[in-house]
């Protein structure tokens, strides 16, 4: 985030936040960059977003961020990592959200969407990116009419449109999922999607009327 604006831009700061911070950056865990959670952050409150899906809970810093909003939100999240499942149940019942977060141990890509009994203001893509197109095909079902799915990490670092800076097979072909998606998102003819360079590369995606 440019220096000069982000001492501006006010998001949760507390302990437990700064520590899950911390965390991240010590083990490598990837998290939401600033811009990009100031961002949506911005996007929850100004859609008065009540209703939440996450897919990729990692330690559970995105979720707490969102739910530290208002007390109305209520977020399901979903992890397949035992280890960053176990963090988030833990970093979440510090944070005192137990009853307003609910995290499901699932491959995203396995789960029977009939187990969730709401439609959501607020999809939030930011788990395996190779599978990009298939998270947004399988949850799109769950966004009510006006609700809004946020996907993040659409630059990958940089990575994304520029391919000839990539060595490894296995990383170029994961770009090229990512540009895929981006193409496909484009052109998608039931969504208005816009795309942001901020943060990691964020896509904001809305039902098209009618």
């Amino acid at each position: 985030m440019n220096s000069y604006f982000s001492k501006f831009n006010k998001f949760p700061n507390n302990k437990l936040i700064r520590d899950m911070r911390s965390y991240a950056e010590k083990e490598k865990v990837p998290i939401i960059q600033d811009e990009g959670l100031t961002f949506l952050l911005f996007l929850i409150k100004t859609k008065k977003v009540r209703n939440i899906l996450e897919i990729g809970t990692a330690i559970g810093y995105s979720a707490i961020n969102m739910a530290m909003q208002s007390l109305d939100i209520n977020i399901d999240t979903i992890e397949r990592n035992e280890e960053m499942y176990n963090q988030a149940i833990r970093n979440i019942k510090k944070a005192k959200m137990t009853e307003r977060i609910n995290v499901h141990f699932k491959d995203a890509l396995e789960v029977d969407i009939n187990e969730f009994n709401r439609k959501y203001d607020l999809i939030f893509i930011d788990a395996a990116k190779a599978q990009y197109i298939k998270f947004f095909t399988l949850y799109e079902p769950l966004l009510s009419d006006d609700g809004v799915i946020f996907t993040d990490n659409l630059l990958f670092h940089g990575l994304v449109n520029n391919s000839e800076r990539i060595e490894s097979k296995n990383l170029r072909n994961l770009v090229t999922k990512i540009e895929n998606y981006n193409e496909w998102l484009a052109n998608n003819e039931k969504y208005d999607t816009s795309f942001f360079s901020i943060g990691d590369g964020i896509a904001v995606s809305v039902k098209k009327n009618g």
